[in-house]
């Protein structure tokens, strides 16, 4: 039966974290794996998060399942959290999902099959940003869209590459699907301003394309309403589109699975026959999601004293980052006695990334123990703090150094 498959590709993520936890070294330092680190490098419960979980053990009074579409008291708040409160309920429709890759997948499946049932054309052509998450074309793909890819970042000066990414989209075939990552881009941290949101809406409407909107960080860039600022925007100007969301960065929920597919569409109707597809999607799949984690996250959501203090964690989360960017660029500047580095300090979110070679990547890993992916990016949260060993300093140094050497193979 299995003798005749190919190998299968290894994730460069995930093999790069298996190589770091088999290094032997004590002052290794793992700025790949992408998950919110204190600064004591865990990855903690947050408070609030345990709460809620202690509660629902008291208060749970049954295992039996939720439905295809999961817990709907979380749906609701989930979407008010990124839509707002007065979003329109008869145009939404939202399903809990396993994590937002299980967003995803279950709304590519959805498009996809919309697609082939459309009059004017049965193909279905979703254009990424690039570069974009390593997993976002694995899990389109799997789910029968065709990847294309629109220009977005300039390795140069570390900004969107705005106007090439709008001349793109400007000659999509009408139809298309356009993923826009909601902020914090990951793997980049450049991000749209909201004045380039409204531009790029204008342009969505104008050429009928498509937008599905990807958001996994909401409050870990700007803050919990200005990073969802742009998507509300958009959506108050397109007839319909979809929405991935993951609660795993902003409640901690890693390895619960929390994530829910949202779907906008013309009108109450259509939302219907949306929301029937993406439950018999799911039948298809998965059959039920798990409830714990979204149980716990409603919870936090539905108490306000729950909701205060998630919120109060959440933004001393967002300011870490923040500082822990500014302290990065301060030592790059200091040891490369320039300002290409500047841009980190612009970025928002987890991740960024690094002008450094596939070679100077390796080179940095195997002289010290500093683990990055071969694109270059950095989870900012793994950083060090510059305690009394000058961990972030000595970092800075020897990313200098990198790029000054030419390594030979």
């Amino acid at each position: 039966m299995f003798e005749s498959l190919p190998a299968s590709a290894p994730d460069k993520i995930l093999a790069l974290n298996a190589a770091y936890r088999e290094d032997p070294r004590s002052h290794k330092l793992d700025l790949g794996v992408g998950i919110y680190k204190d600064e004591s490098g865990n990855t903690p419960i947050m408070r609030s998060v345990q709460t809620a979980q202690n509660r629902l053990l008291t208060e749970q009074k049954t295992k039996a399942y939720l439905g295809l579409d999961g817990d709907r008291i979380f749906n609701h708040l989930i979407t008010q959290t990124a839509l707002g409160e007065d979003y329109d309920t008869d145009r939404v429709r939202t399903m809990q999902t396993p994590g937002g890759s299980g967003a995803l997948r279950i709304l590519a499946d959805v498009l996809s099959t919309a697609r082939a049932h459309a009059g004017n054309r049965t193909d279905a052509t979703i254009w990424v940003s690039d570069p974009t998450w390593a997993n976002h074309a694995p899990i389109l793909k799997a789910g029968g869209l065709t990847i294309k890819t629109y220009p977005y970042f300039d390795t140069k000066t570390g900004l969107v590459r705005f106007n090439a990414m709008m001349e793109c989209l400007k000659k999509a075939p009408e139809g298309d699907i356009i993923l826009l990552h909601g902020c914090c881009h990951n793997p980049t941290g450049a991000n749209l301003t909201l004045e380039q949101w409204i531009e790029l809406s204008k342009v969505l409407v104008s050429r009928n394309l498509f937008p599905f909107v990807d958001i996994a960080y909401q409050g870990f860039g700007d803050g919990l309403e200005e990073d969802v600022a742009g998507l509300r925007y958009l959506i108050s100007q397109v007839p319909e589109m979809t929405i991935a969301l993951s609660c795993s960065k902003n409640f901690g929920v890693y390895c619960d699975r929390v994530g829910a597919a949202i779907i906008l569409s013309r009108n109450s109707a259509q939302a219907s026959l949306a929301g029937s597809l993406m439950k018999s999607t799911a039948r298809q799949n998965y059959s039920m999601p798990p409830n714990h984690g979204a149980a716990t996250v409603r919870m936090i959501l539905e108490d306000q004293e729950l909701k205060t203090g998630w919120q109060q964690e959440l933004e001393s989360m967002r300011t870490r980052m923040l500082d822990l960017r500014t302290a990065l660029t301060r030592a790059l500047r200091l040891h490369s006695n320039s300002d290409q580095f500047d841009f980190l300090a612009t970025q928002r979110g987890m991740f960024s990334r690094l002008p450094l070679s596939p070679d100077q990547i390796d080179w940095l890993r195997s002289e010290y123990g500093i683990y990055i992916i071969g694109d270059g990016r950095i989870n900012i949260a793994g950083l060090p703090d510059n305690g009394p060993d000058g961990g972030l300093d000595k970092l800075a140094l020897h990313i200098v150094n990198a790029l000054n050497i030419n390594i030979d193979r």
